[in-house]
């Protein structure tokens, strides 16, 4: 439980630090100040993780705990849908290439593929 608040929290920070960063780097020992903090975040003894999970993160997302699982319904419904719809264009699609294809080459392979009647099997030279 403790390195997956450790993970959550530092996952946040990294998010916000991504957009932060450009604002706010130029800031004189900014670096180490960083440092420290995910120091803090780490430390057994701090426990600045634990701290920041339960007074901040694991309130916000109770709240919010139907209104993801509603997102999350949603998502699976659109992913499920949106894959089917994705494999029938992709299945049209092959079935028309092979079509056409068919078609385009049905002149050539005519021309070149001979019937193999009894006739034309007593013609053959004995090998």
């Amino acid at each position: 439980v403790r390195w997956m608040m450790y993970w959550i929290v530092f996952a946040l920070f990294m998010a916000t630090e991504t957009f932060t960063d450009l604002l706010i780097s130029w800031f004189p020992f900014y670096y180490e100040v960083k440092m420290a903090f995910v120091i803090w975040l780490l430390s057994p003894y701090t426990r600045g993780a634990s701290l920041l999970y339960r007074r901040f993160v694991h309130p916000t997302l109770a709240r919010k705990e139907k209104d993801i699982d509603a997102f999350l319904i949603r998502a699976r419904e659109r992913g499920y849908e949106t894959a089917l719809r994705f494999g029938k264009r992709g299945l049209n699609l092959a079935a028309t290439a092979a079509v056409q294809a068919a078609t385009k080459s049905q002149g050539a392979l005519a021309g070149r593929l001979r019937s193999f009647s009894m006739q034309d099997l007593r013609s053959l030279p004995d090998q």
